[in-house]
């Protein structure tokens, strides 16, 4: 019985012929290969990202520890992207994490956990802890929101020996950012630097961007950071109110329902006023000083005092009985000083003062959906638009004596929002909240069941009914008698079909043989009862030729007879 089957597979495989088995196995190989790739494609899990933005060695080091630890892991955007399964993310990130990786491209204190510190010179030492604060003060600025990366640059100056003057350390730093950073962002890198090395004052610190666009310059004055000059000043300025503006419009009538334009009329001169104030009537005693004299004299001859008229004889027992004269004076004097109330005031007034300020609101009216689903527009009430000037005036600092104009004006826009649909009318697939990675997973999904789907039909199944056709049966032709008629041309195929050409030949086409699943011997079986009815259905189809045209049957048979045996 096996070598029934075995012969019949060798006698089928004789059939098919050796371009037809090259065919089928050439086939099957691509096949075999699609499906392979298809399944492994598949297989595959989705990759999801677990550091963006690395720099080169931070990109080999994370690598390096990946392979360490058999994680799988592909590399975009010239390796500063690292993607590894999705579901390992949180994991591998804690592993890297705690093996302080990545690091931010820079060289912090683990500088010195390497190397021996005896055989280095103290110019070395001091390069490396240089390179290692700057190190520190990049990761520590790459905390804040907006920094992609940054490069910190420190002059440390040396005190010459002997030498009274001392330089004054600098320093320099680039920011990567995404967007624009706030001037209360720079300020803050600023003091930052300062505060983290001794002697450097935030003055004395220049920030640039990656566009080369300077942010703060370091030439010692505080002032000198984002938006130095008037323009860049007044727009940030106005820049502020009108975000201030929105912000809080925006909460009334939507996100993207109001446009707010400010003009902002700033003075710019810096001025120092000095004021002296007397007031008369407030007196007070500064100073009070009194002097007093008092003199006293007695006048006579015994008093025992030298005189002419003591020394002469007699003097005394003549002036004995005398009485003396007495003189006496007091004189008292007081100066009284008076310091009057004296205010002494300077004032130092900055530049950047706003003389004026003009808001223009323009907001969009109400949009709602009626019974039909039709979006309707309805202007917003005067009501309203005063609650909003109100708060307007409230955000700006509205000072009517200085000249500040609010402008709110009610306008439809010519973009209408797009209003959410209700809940019955929502799509299904808003349900499911997801990702952009199941998005592109799902898409990937279809990409490959349609390409599967084309070489099915526009490849396999072309190249599969081209083998399984079996080859055309050779044509059985009646030869033309001298007379020249029309010849009767019949060919023989298993299953055929008859039918009469142009030129008055009848031909029979057969189809191809349909294979089985059943033995070979069933097969041959089936083969022998098509070709018999092959060649009854010809006969039959000769006998009504022959019916037909007697003359040219006769014609046919008398030639045959001449030459011998028919063909």
């Amino acid at each position: 019985m096996a070598g029934g089957v075995l012969n019949g597979m060798m006698e089928f495989m004789k059939k098919l012929g050796a371009p037809r088995l090259a065919a089928m196995g050439a086939v099957s190989l691509g096949l075999v290969g699609f499906f392979v790739y298809i399944i492994l494609r598949m297989s595959q899990p989705q990759m999801a990202l677990l550091f963006s933005d690395l720099t080169l060695e931070d990109s080999a080091q994370v690598v390096k520890e990946l392979e360490r630890r058999q994680v799988k892991f592909q590399l975009r955007n010239d390796g500063a992207q690292v993607f590894v399964p999705q579901e390992q993310v949180a994991r591998v990130r804690l592993q890297l994490a705690e093996g302080g990786m990545p690091r931010g491209g820079g060289v912090g204190y683990e500088i010195f956990d390497k190397g021996d510190a005896l055989s280095s010179t103290s110019f070395v030492q001091n390069m490396n802890q240089l390179r290692a604060l700057e190190g520190e003060l990049a990761r520590t600025i790459r905390g804040i929101e907006r920094v992609q990366s940054a490069r910190v640059h420190l002059v440390l100056p040396e005190r010459a020996l002997f030498s009274r003057e001392r330089s004054e350390p600098s320093a320099s730093i680039v920011l990567r950012v995404r967007g624009g950073l706030e001037p209360q962002q720079i300020r803050a890198v600023r003091h930052l630097v300062a505060s983290a090395v001794r002697g450097l004052s935030p003055q004395r610190i220049s920030i640039v961007d990656e566009g080369g666009r300077l942010l703060a310059d370091g030439a010692g004055d505080a002032t000198g950071m984002m938006g130095s000059t008037v323009d860049e000043r007044k727009a940030g300025q106005e820049r502020r109110l009108r975000e201030q503006v929105e912000s809080i419009i925006a909460s009334v009538v939507g996100p993207g329902r109001a446009r707010v334009q400010v003009a902002a009329d700033m003075d710019f001169n810096r001025v120092t006023q000095t004021s002296d104030d007397f007031d008369p009537e407030r007196r007070v005693v500064r100073s009070t000083q009194t002097r007093e004299e008092q003199s006293s004299s007695n006048e006579g001859r015994g008093d025992g005092q030298v005189t002419v008229g003591n020394e002469l004889p007699g003097a005394n027992q003549t002036g004995a009985g005398a009485n003396p004269s007495r003189e006496a004076s007091r004189k008292t004097e007081e100066t009284v000083n008076y310091e009057i109330a004296r205010t002494q005031r300077t004032e130092v007034i900055e530049g950047g003062r706003i003389r004026r300020v003009s808001v223009a609101v323009l907001v969009d009216g109400i949009y709602a959906r009626d019974a039909q689903g039709n979006v309707n527009y309805q202007p917003r009430s005067a009501e309203e638009l005063e609650r909003i000037g109100a708060l307007v005036r409230s955000a700006i600092g509205f000072d009517q004596r200085r000249g500040d104009q609010v402008e709110i004006v009610n306008l439809r826009f010519a973009e209408a929002p797009q209003l959410a649909a209700p809940e019955a009318e929502r799509p299904w697939w808003m349900v499911y909240d997801f990702t952009k990675e199941d998005i592109r997973y799902a898409i990937e999904l279809v990409v490959l069941l349609l390409v599967s789907l084309l070489v099915m039909l526009f490849v396999v199944r072309p190249l599969l009914r081209r083998i399984v056709a079996p080859e055309e049966t050779p044509t059985a032709a009646l030869p033309a008698g001298s007379t020249g008629n029309a010849a009767v041309r019949t060919e023989a195929a298993a299953g055929g079909e008859t039918g009469e050409r142009g030129d008055g030949t009848v031909a029979v086409k057969a189809p191809p043989l349909a294979p089985t699943a059943e033995s070979p011997t069933m097969k041959m079986i089936e083969i022998a009862q098509i070709k018999g009815e092959v060649h009854q259905a010809s006969l039959a189809k000769v006998g009504e030729l022959v019916e037909k045209n007697p003359h040219e049957t006769v014609s046919i048979i008398r030639q045959w007879l001449n030459d011998g045996e028919p063909k």
